[in-house]
C-alpha cells in the first residue's frame, strides 16, 4: 500500500494495524519469556535485537496471511465467529510459513514449539482484541466529516450506493447543499441545506473536514473563492468522482466526463520495464503455479470422467477478447453440459440449471480456470487484470456501455480488481458495476496492486466465494 493510500485511511483502521501488529509482536516475546520462567523448550537464547526482529517479521507474516484471508477489509461482513475463523487460519498460515523461513537464522533459529507456543498466544491475543473492537465501535473515532456541495443526481450516487453504515465507515455526511441547477429528484431521504453565510464559515462552526463538489450545475455556479477559503483553511476538497473511487474503490462511468479522464493520473502504462517484463513474471508465477495445483487438476480431469462419461471432453474453449480488442481462445474445465448452448450463447446466471453437479464445485473455487495457466504462458493473458468477455457481448456492451472498450488497453487476467469487488455478473447492468472497478484497476494499475488482487484472491478460494 502507498503512502498517500496509508494516508487515506481513517486512524481507526491505522490503529488497527498498529495494534495488531504489536500485539503479534508480543506474543512472540511473551512465549520466550514464558520459556524462561518454566523451561518449557531447550535451546540457546539469543541476542534481544535480534529477538525483537524476529518477532517484527513473526508480526508481519501474521498481518500478510490476515491481509490475504480479508481481515483488514474495512467492509468485510462477517459475525465474530466468521471472525475468529479467519484468525485461526491467519495464524495457521503465518506459522506454516515461519517455520519454513526459520532455518535462515542459522545459530540464532527458535525452537517450532516456541513458534506455536506464540502462534497459540497471538490467537487468544488479537482474537479478545478484535471481540472488544467488535462489540465496541472503536474505530468509529477517525471518521472524517463531510458537507456535499450539490444536492441533485450527482450527488445521489452518496445516497444512493453509500447508504448503509458499511459503507460510510470512514466518514459521516453532514448535509448536502441545494445548489441552483440541481435536480429536484436528486437527494430524497438525507439533510438538505441552504447555507445563509458564507462556506467557509459555515464549514468552520461544523468542524467539516472535507467538502465534496457534487452539484449537477457546474458552469458558472461554483464558489470558487470560498472554495479557495476553505482550502487554505485546511478543509479538504475533492470532486465526486474521485471521492466515490477513493471511497468504493471504482470509478462511476456515468458521472465521467472526457476532461477528467484527460487530466486525472493514470489510464496510461509509461512503466516500460513493468511492460517489458511483464510476460516472464506472468510466466514465472504460472510455472509456479502449475507445480503446486497439478494434482488438483489430475483430480479434477478423473472426476469430470467419472461423473459425465470417459468419452466427455474435460476441457471447454471459448473465444474470448483480449488486449487491444484481439480475440483468442481461452481454455478451462468443463462446468457445463455439453448443449448448454445450443439455443446460442448465452451468460451463465445464479443457480443455472447448465452447470454440472461436478460444475458447481469447480466454478465454487476457481478450479474451473486453473487451466488458463496455458493461456498465460502462451502471452494471451495476465494473472491479474479484467476478465475477458465473449466478442458476441463485448459488441453490444461497447455500444451500451460507456468507456466500456477501455478494458481491452490491458491484458485480461486470471483474478481481477472487479472479480474481488463484484464477483457475479450475468446482465447489462452487472457489466456496467464490473466496468467501474475495471476501469478503478486500469487507472491505479501497479505492482503492489496485482499483489494486492493476488493475496485477496487467496480468501476467495479458500472460502469458496467463487461462482
Amino acid at each position: 500500500m502507498s503512502s498517500s493510500k496509508f494516508r487515506d485511511l481513517s486512524a481507526g483502521t491505522k490503529s488497527l494495524i498498529v495494534i495488531e501488529q504489536i500485539l503479534f509482536a508480543g506474543a512472540l516475546l511473551s512465549a520466550v519469556h514464558l520459556n524462561e520462567l518454566y523451561n518449557i523448550v531447550d535451546f540457546q537464547l539469543v541476542p534481544d535485537g535480534f529477538l525483537l526482529l524476529y518477532a517484527v517479521i513473526f508480526g508481519l507474516l501474521n498481518q500478510l496471511s490476515a491481509l490475504a484471508l480479508g481481515l483488514y477489509n474495512s467492509k468485510l461482513r462477517e459475525s465474530f465467529r466468521g471472525i475468529f475463523r479467519r484468525m485461526l487460519m491467519c495464524v495457521s498460515v503465518a506459522f506454516f510459513v515461519a517455520t519454513i523461513i526459520n532455518p535462515l537464522y542459522g545459530k540464532n533459529i527458535l525452537p517450532i514449539e516456541l513458534l506455536a507456543i506464540a502462534s497459540s498466544i497471538s490467537v487468544f491475543l488479537v482474537s479478545s482484541f478484535r471481540y472488544f473492537t467488535f462489540k465496541v465501535d472503536f474505530f468509529g473515532f477517525g471518521k472524517r466529516n463531510i458537507l456535499v456541495m450539490g444536492s441533485g443526481e450527482r450527488a445521489s450516487i452518496i445516497e444512493r450506493r453509500m447508504r448503509r453504515d458499511v459503507d460510510r465507515q470512514d466518514f459521516t455526511v453532514h448535509g448536502f447543499i441545494v445548489m441552483e441547477g440541481d435536480s429536484p429528484d436528486g437527494i430524497q431521504r438525507e439533510t438538505r441545506l441552504k447555507i445563509d453565510d458564507t462556506l467557509v464559515n459555515y464549514a468552520l462552526a461544523h468542524n467539516i473536514d472535507e467538502i465534496v463538489v457534487a452539484n449537477d450545475e457546474r458552469r458558472n455556479n461554483l464558489p470558487v473563492d470560498e472554495l479557495f477559503a476553505c482550502k487554505i483553511r485546511g478543509i479538504e476538497i475533492t470532486e465526486i468522482l474521485d471521492f466515490i473511487e477513493r471511497e468504493t474503490g471504482q470509478i462511476a462511468v456515468n458521472l465521467i466526463y472526457p476532461s477528467w479522464v484527460i487530466y486525472s493520473n493514470g489510464f496510461a502504462s509509461n512503466n516500460h520495464l513493468r511492460n517489458t517484463l511483464d510476460w516472464i513474471f506472468n510466466a514465472i508465477m504460472a510455472l509456479c503455479l502449475l507445480a503446486v495445483v497439478w494434482p488438483i487438476m489430475l483430480i479434477t480431469m478423473l472426476l469430470i470422467k467419472i461423473t459425465e462419461g470417459v468419452h466427455a471432453p474435460v476441457f471447454y474453449k471459448q473465444e474470448r477478447v483480449g488486449l487491444d480488442g484481439e480475440p483468442f481462445e481461452i481454455i478451462k474445465f468443463r462446468s457445463m453440459r455439453l448443449d448448454a448452448e445450443k439455443n446460442g450463447a448465452q451468460m451463465a446466471s445464479e443457480n443455472d440449471n447448465r452447470i454440472t453437479k461436478i460444475g458447481n464445485y469447480l466454478r465454487k473455487y476457481r478450479i474451473d480456470e486453473l487451466p488458463q495457466i496455458w493461456n498465460v504462458l502462451h502471452g494471451d493473458m495476465g494473472f491479474v487484470g479484467p476478465r475477458p468477455e465473449r466478442p458476441q457481448f463485448v459488441q453490444g456492451l461497447i455500444k451500451n456501455l460507456p468507456y466500456y472498450n477501455e478494458r481491452h488497453n490491458v491484458k485480461p487476467g486470471l483474478t481481477g480488481w472487479a472479480q474481488l469487488k463484484y464477483p457475479y455478473g450475468a446482465t447489462e447492468a452487472d457489466s456496467l458495476e464490473k466496468l467501474k472497478y475495471d476501469l478503478y484497476y486500469i487507472k491505479h494499475r501497479s505492482f503492489l496492486l496485482d499483489l494486492l488482487i493476488l493475496i485477496r484472491t487467496v480468501e476467495i478460494v479458500l472460502f469458496g466465494k467463487g461462482r
